[in-house]
């Protein structure tokens, strides 16, 4: 125990500590992007992006639990469109994390990198047609398989890509982000199961304990922060930093 709670300990978990409290900060208030901005960060640190992946989704696993519960006790939940995206979306997570676990980690990184600056491009893009008129979604289940397979082989995704797809469809903002943090429990409970199954438990280092710490502590004033800022402008900022994180990792990863 003191080994553990040493002084080199302290200041190594320190960092990713930050970012867990930062980023659960963000998908608090806009319930979306804490994965994305953890794995961008973790890149950055220099965790290969298996590990990253792994233990962006192990955290995850926790804080959609509690986030899913308290949304069906709300009431947020369109279980017949849970349905329609988790179960696809449990099959591309699954196929991500398989696929991630078993290719070079240099070759991986640019591609990963290429998605998570995509994704912070249509963050913005959906920032400025915030909101948009509500409609039944028609696209759901390859929504569904696709979100899931970004979520895993990127670090994160699933909410940006899903529930901003849902939302430029026309869907409940209410509803979509209910149903679609709820069926993210099951995705991210998956593709930490395959991650061990890969890559065994070594992949789940000081940097999963970090972002468990900041994510847990983040959690309560992620809420109060909600209430405060429109979601306009969180999605905006989030945009922002995910696009220049990433645009400056990819330019480190090719040079």
């Amino acid at each position: 125990m003191s080994s553990f709670l040493s002084v080199e300990t302290i200041e190594t978990i320190l960092p990713f500590i930050a970012i867990g409290f930062a980023a659960q900060m963000v998908d608090g208030a806009l319930g979306m992007a804490f994965g994305v901005i953890s794995n961008s960060l973790l890149l950055f640190l220099g965790v290969p992006p298996a590990a990253a992946s792994a233990g962006v989704h192990t955290v995850e696993t926790f804080t959609t639990a509690v986030s899913g519960i308290s949304h069906a006790i709300h009431r947020n939940v369109n279980w017949k469109l849970f349905f329609r995206l988790m179960i696809p979306g449990v099959i591309g997570g699954i196929l991500g994390a398989y696929v991630l676990s078993n290719i070079d980690a240099s070759t991986a990184k640019p591609f990963i990198l290429v998605y998570l600056t995509g994704i912070g491009l249509y963050l913005l893009f959906r920032a400025m047609r915030y909101p948009p008129r509500e409609r039944e979604p028609k696209i759901v289940e390859p929504l569904g398989l696709i979100g899931g397979f970004l979520d895993a082989a990127g670090g994160g995704g699933w909410g940006p890509v899903v529930t901003s797809n849902l939302l430029v469809q026309g869907a409940s903002p209410r509803m979509t982000v209910g149903t679609v943090n709820t069926a993210e429990f099951f995705l991210t409970a998956t593709i930490s199961a395959t991650f061990i199954t890969q890559l065994g438990l070594e992949a789940f280092t000081l940097a999963t304990v970090g972002l468990l710490i900041g994510g847990v502590i983040a959690a309560p004033f992620g809420a109060m922060l909600a209430k405060r800022v429109p979601a306009k402008t969180l999605m905006f900022l989030v945009g922002v930093i995910l696009t220049l994180t990433s645009l400056f990792n990819l330019y480190r990863a090719l040079v």
